[in-house]
């Protein structure tokens, strides 16, 4: 069995596209996943699967939805040692006096070169700062989240991709629930 952490992007967000995990669950557990966890209402799910390649994971879950509850919902997939990552090569928390209420990581649907930071055109955000890293994006917001263009629709725009972005906070618990 593999474990996989589907984070589901724009569910339970002013009220569109409303999920109840425990409906979640049910369908998941429905389409054959088992083991199935989730945590708080923002779409993290954890599921246990033969299926070891992610994006097949990603795509049936995707595709469950759709089927059970008519809603399209992205959904990126990642591994503990993405979570793992995230601790090892975010050049943010080198940082004395970090506010980590202030830092966010945006899981992205496929790698990136390093070079897509040039496509983000950060230089226009500052003071907000980002570091990519193969499938993640490091956030360090200069006020927060709420105050920034610097968001998951700026990213999927110039990069053309899937994102999702998870707060420091809800990154340490997804961890923890991985060991």
């Amino acid at each position: 069995m593999h474990t996989h952490l589907a984070l589901l992007r724009g569910i339970n967000v002013s009220g569109h596209n409303m999920i109840k995990m425990d409906v979640l669950k049910s369908i998941l557990e429905q389409a054959g996943f088992v083991n199935v966890q989730t945590y708080i209402q923002s779409g993290n799910v954890f599921v246990d699967t033969e299926e070891e390649n992610s994006a097949s994971v990603g795509f049936k879950i995707k595709q469950e939805i759709f089927k059970q509850l008519g809603l399209e919902v992205p959904v990126v997939v990642i591994s503990k040692k993405d979570l793992e990552l995230c601790f090892k090569n975010n050049p943010y928390l080198k940082e004395k006096n970090l506010d980590t209420k202030k830092l966010y990581v945006a899981f992205i649907s496929k790698g990136l070169p390093v070079s897509a930071i040039n496509d983000l055109k950060i230089s226009q955000f500052k003071p907000d700062e980002a570091a990519v890293d193969q499938n993640k994006i490091y956030i360090k917001y200069a006020v927060g989240a709420g105050n920034t263009r610097l968001d998951q629709k700026y990213i999927e725009k110039k990069l053309h991709v899937v994102a999702t972005i998870r707060n420091w906070n809800t990154v340490t618990k997804l961890l923890e629930m991985f060991e």
